[in-house]
């Protein structure tokens, strides 16, 4: 993979975080996009986002979609109320959904590729959400794989090398491969620590606890 060269999604999150440190060297990963649609979250995640790419010593952008903002209706965005339990249907996953965001963000990826010649895109799909969420399925990779040989001149492939991997599996190679979780910001609200309720802190948090990581459970969440 000599002449690869990856832009990366990274919203700051568990799964984008360790995409990123467990495999930005077989990608030759330079690039890292956040973007902020207006999510409750936003500072926490291009905060930790910036800080991530420090480490990583790789080039980040920030891409602000005040349009998406204006558009999405959900919980992540709006003014309701942040769920707290745990999203087991696709249905209830709709109270989070953001309108084609990783559709959406893949494209704007693929644009970069197409301008500076990135050979590959990666994004944090992992095997625990692509139960509830259909763009995050090896499917939805494929598909996207094959736009982009009609949509770029480069056909940049869309990469998700944590796909098979759940959250547990994905902590556990964080730990092995020393990926600096005291980074992370997964959480879907906006305060500086996690707020250790919501779907997505919840999910953290019991992975952590199931691969011994007590000492960021520590870190990162309010008390």
């Amino acid at each position: 993979m000599s002449k690869t060269k990856s832009i990366i999604l990274l919203s700051g999150g568990l799964d984008s975080l360790v995409a990123l440190g467990a495999f930005k060297d077989e990608y030759n990963i330079k690039l890292a996009l956040t973007f902020d649609y207006g999510q409750k979250s936003a500072y926490g995640e291009i905060d930790s986002s910036k800080k991530i790419c420090k480490y990583y010593q790789i080039e980040h952008k920030v891409i602000t979609l005040d349009w998406l903002r204006e558009i999405t209706n959900t919980s992540l965005v709006s003014n309701k109320e942040i769920p707290t339990e745990d999203l087991g249907t696709k249905e209830s996953a709709k109270s989070v959904w953001v309108p084609n965001r990783n559709g959406l963000f893949l494209n704007i990826a693929a644009s970069y590729a197409d301008s500076f010649g990135y050979t590959h895109i990666l994004f944090g799909a992992n095997k625990d959400e692509g139960k509830t969420f259909s763009d995050n399925t090896e499917e939805f990779r494929e598909k996207m794989s094959d736009v982009f040989k009609y949509s770029t001149l480069v056909k940049p492939m869309v990469t998700a090398p944590l796909i098979k991997y759940t959250k547990n599996d994905i902590v556990k190679l964080a730990l092995n491969k020393g990926v600096p979780l005291e980074l992370v910001k997964s959480c879907y609200d906006s305060g500086e620590k996690h707020c250790g309720i919501c779907e997505s802190c919840r999910h953290l948090k019991r992975a952590l606890e199931d691969n011994n990581a007590k000492k960021y459970i520590d870190i990162l969440f309010s008390k």
